[in-house]
């Protein structure tokens, strides 16, 4: 260290005398001096920064896991399909009381198409994708006859024909055709996905299809079923890649369509001035509030009653004959009523989830015919649960779509679990997530293996429990060392003995 210096130097040679051999002058540098950090302030920050390094490593893991789709499709549908059941039994007791009927009636009818719905679900997330193509015309046949007859011998209810009994059990086509027509337009679409860019291949035959479903569901008068069809074909377009004025200009035309015959050409029909009545705001207009502005004012009662936390479970008070359609159309008043803000924070937040998950699968599937069906398939769920809720706290007039997974409802209920399983179908086939699929253990196999060991455990008596120890241990004593059982046993040594030596 040389005088008058505030660091250590250290000599380094300079290159010439490495070269010459020869001792050259060497040269100081200063050592390097770690930089002094604040009393007290280390240690918090490296804390806090490993904890953010862990963080980001443990979403750079599930963003880059191939599962991570499947298990949020599956895990939103199960979590929306729970809040819905308890729900539908919580709105429609008192109602079933009142008509003289079991207050566990509407529930047990929905519990009955949530099992059967599951299985449809199960069934479907087995499938190929090839399966789903193949079955993509019939299916669409099929919805199309069902549809053309619902006119004719179908049942009507509130101004809607939209339903058909079928022996003791009442179906509504029009749920079953939202499906069908996903997987109709996927496959289409897909096949001609390089020939999308002439306006003639784009349009045909996905448009005059999707205007046949459409118009036998407004022949029927449910205006909500058709606009959700509307944005399902919208959805499958646009994923497809369709020009975007293609796009708009089709959905000017048929949204023109749609005012035409639905608003201002129906003699009788109070839909006009409902949908007047939301513009200029129900909570203003006290001359509707019997009529066309009833059920959204005790929509708007549910929700603000239930505050922060909610009345509790089975306590709504707007449930009592006073809110129509409280297990249906608006069973998102009931849970803002029962379980307040963060119950209905909680279904948005899983069907944002779900929106997100649908939209990883169509960016992370290489197949066409899965990324259009996925993307129809989110437009129809996600839209129509945004058309719900708008419809709850008075954004769109009152036009009768239920709350998919949570809303009562047979057709709706499984139709839906079925595109579920359709999506869980798709995901399975994410690069990379069949092997990883593959490689996880089963539940059963690991569940029998424990239930397994411990009835044996269970079985023995102490004393054959010490025996079994003790044995153990001698077997575990006499054998080899694993380390050194590649190098081979050791051999025996044989000493002899020499005559001479006697």
């Amino acid at each position: 260290m040389t005088p008058g210096s505030s660091a250590p130097r250290v000599a380094r040679a300079s290159r010439g005398a490495a070269a010459t051999g020869r001792p050259n002058r060497s040269t100081a540098v200063p050592a390097a001096v770690p930089a002094a950090r604040p009393a007290g302030s280390g240690a918090p920050r490296d804390k806090a920064a490993r904890r953010e390094r862990v963080a980001r490593s443990t979403l750079s893991v599930v963003a880059d896991n191939p599962l991570t789709t499947y298990y949020l499709i599956l895990g939103t549908t199960l979590a929306l399909l729970a809040i819905g059941l308890p729900m539908v039994l919580s709105s429609s007791s008192v109602t079933q009381i009142a008509n003289n009927k079991s207050p566990y009636g509407t529930f047990s009818n929905q519990a009955l198409f949530a099992g059967m719905g599951l299985v449809v679900m199960v069934a479907a997330s087995r499938l190929p994708p090839a399966a789903f193509r193949r079955l993509a015309w019939p299916a669409l046949t099929a919805a199309v006859v069902l549809l053309a007859l619902v006119p004719v011998i179908g049942l009507g209810a509130n101004g809607n024909r939209s339903w058909l009994k079928v022996g003791p059990v009442i179906v509504q086509p029009a749920e079953m055709a939202k499906l069908a027509l996903a997987v109709w337009l996927a496959t289409v679409l897909a096949r001609k996905r390089n020939l999308l860019g002439r306006t003639l291949h784009a349009l045909v035959p996905a448009v005059p299809g999707a205007l046949a479903v459409v118009g036998l569901v407004l022949v029927g008068k449910d205006l909500g079923t058709a606009l959700v069809l509307m944005l399902l074909v919208v959805g499958a377009l646009f994923v497809a890649g369709v020009r975007l004025r293609v796009l708009l200009g089709g959905m000017v035309i048929a949204g023109a369509l749609v005012v035409r015959v639905l608003v201002f050409n129906q003699a009788g029909s109070n839909r006009l001035t409902r949908i007047q009545s939301t513009l200029e705001g129900c909570q203003h207009a006290a001359t509707n509030a019997a009529t066309t502005c009833y059920q959204s004012l005790h929509s708007f009662q549910a929700l603000g009653t239930g505050g922060l936390t909610g009345v509790g479970l089975g306590a709504s008070r707007e449930k009592w004959s006073y809110l129509p359609e409280a297990p249906n159309d608006f069973i998102f008043a009931v849970i803002g009523e029962e379980l307040g803000l963060l119950g209905t924070l909680l279904v948005i937040t899983l069907i944002g989830v779900l929106s997100y998950a649908c939209l990883r699968l169509v960016r992370r599937h290489p197949d066409p015919f899965v990324q259009i069906a996925t993307g129809a398939v989110a437009c129809w769920v996600i839209g129509q649960a945004v058309l719900n809720i708008g419809v709850v706290v008075g954004i769109f007039p009152v036009i009768g779509v239920p709350l998919p997974l949570v809303s009562a409802g047979g057709s709706a209920l499984v139709t839906t679990l079925a595109a579920m399983g359709l999506l869980l179908a798709f995901a399975r086939t994410e690069p990379g997530a069949a092997l990883a699929l593959a490689a996880r253990p089963s539940v059963a196999r690991r569940s029998l293996a424990v239930v397994g060991g411990v009835r044996r455990s269970a079985g023995r008596t102490p004393a054959e429990r010490r025996r079994t120890g003790r044995r153990a241990g001698r077997r575990a004593a006499t054998e080899p060392d694993p380390s050194t059982a590649r190098q081979g046993r050791p051999r025996p040594v044989i000493v002899t003995h020499d005559r001479n030596d006697s």
